[in-house]
């Protein structure tokens, strides 16, 4: 497209590239997709369904033969297909994906197009990817909206479709955007549940307060002075009573939950052997299985481990160690390359502060610091529970 059709098909501004007032037609798709993605799936979908269930309408509402959705996960914190039509989603959950792997799919969301690749153009994709190009238009829609980059779907036109035109390109532009809000509104959702769990995290401490500190506090003055035997046994009762308060107060979860990210402990270190090469990641033996409730949990202090371990280290070799012992799950991961003088308890950063509230939801508890000389430990523990 030369620039005299560029100049006439958009007009940019600071928000970005914005197209040209739209015929009122072309806003039934984008409700249609809207509708979709509030109503269609239910509630309590997973998040590939809800993805894929997206995609389908993309294609329908399109006129596109398959579709897969990319996304940024913040539980397993890279981008990953989120969902898909006419596409096989299991066949690239271990590639890696990123921006500088799909550089027109960065173009997409930076200039806020639609870009359409016929061949014989290059259509520089990662090559877990190269079975979706061979010969095959492909076309790169961004959902992006306010300057947030949720995501880029990849669309391949119908057989034999002709190339796009204007009409098409802005309604693919349009469903791009309304996918951008149905990504904002869930995320939205899961903001919101964040907040009730930090409400419910501040009714604990201040029942723990009311009810527990204030009836502690009081039997800490009967004590301060001589008591008779009646006033020995009502300060007994109100510690009894205390602590039962604080046992029932303590059932509560104190921290928020690692979120499942559809991956295994072991995919995750495959990939961030391949992601974090500095970090020199092998699985060390012994391996034992990770309960399958527990593997966000220990994905989140793997990954939060090894960033770390790249960061404030040079290290040749992180062990991962998987342990089962007395009734105990246990992730060891030990990194060598420490500075004394550089790598300090203080230094290490929030992401294991949070993975340590995560922890405790789950009863359990994460540990870290310098272990042998120029070494660092990163241990969860959490007790197993018995069926």
């Amino acid at each position: 497209m030369g620039g005299e059709a560029r100049g006439r098909a958009a007009v940019r501004h600071d928000a970005g590239v914005v197209p040209p007032p739209s015929e009122p037609h072309d806003a039934i798709p984008a409700v249609e997709l809207l509708v979709e993605a509030l109503t269609g799936p239910g509630a309590d979908i997973s998040e590939d369904r809800f993805y894929s269930h997206l995609a389908e309408a993309v294609c329908r509402l399109a006129d596109m033969r398959r579709a897969l959705i990319f996304r940024y996960d913040e539980g397993s914190r890279r981008v990953r297909v989120a969902g898909a039509h006419g596409v096989d989603v299991g066949a690239f959950a271990d590639a890696h994906i990123s921006l500088e792997a799909a550089p027109l799919a960065a173009t997409a969301l930076a200039e806020d197009r639609v870009i359409e690749v016929r061949p014989p153009e290059p259509h520089q994709v990662a090559p877990a990817f190269a079975e979706l190009t061979a010969g095959r238009p492909l076309i790169y829609v961004p959902i992006a909206a306010a300057g947030r980059w949720p995501g880029v779907i990849l669309t391949e036109p119908q057989l034999d479709a002709p190339p796009l035109d204007e009409g098409r390109r802005k309604l693919l532009w349009t469903l791009g955007k309304t996918m951008a809000l149905a990504a904002v509104a869930r995320i939205a959702t899961v903001q919101a549940t964040r907040a009730r769990q930090l409400e419910e995290r501040i009714d604990l401490a201040r029942e723990i307060h009311d009810r527990v500190v204030q009836r502690l506090f009081g039997v800490s003055l009967a004590l301060s002075r001589p008591l008779d035997d009646g006033a020995r046994v009502r300060a007994a009762d109100e510690v009894q009573v205390a602590l039962s308060d604080l046992r029932t107060a303590l059932q509560r979860p104190l921290g928020r939950p690692a979120r499942d990210t559809g991956t295994t402990l072991a995919e995750e270190v495959e990939r961030l052997r391949a992601q974090v090469p500095e970090a020199h990641l092998e699985l060390a033996a012994p391996t034992a299985d990770v309960p399958p409730a527990l593997e966000p949990l220990a994905q989140s202090v793997l990954v939060e481990a090894v960033r770390n371990a790249a960061r404030h280290a040079r290290p040749t070799r992180t062990a991962v160690r998987v342990l089962r012992e007395d009734g105990v799950f246990a992730l060891e991961v030990v990194n060598d390359g420490v500075d004394g003088e550089r790598r300090r308890p203080a230094s290490t950063g929030m992401g294991l502060r949070l993975a340590g509230l995560e922890a405790v939801h789950a009863g359990g508890v994460v540990e870290y610091g310098p272990r042998e000389p120029g070494t660092w430990r990163v241990r969860l523990a959490v007790p197993l529970r018995e069926p």
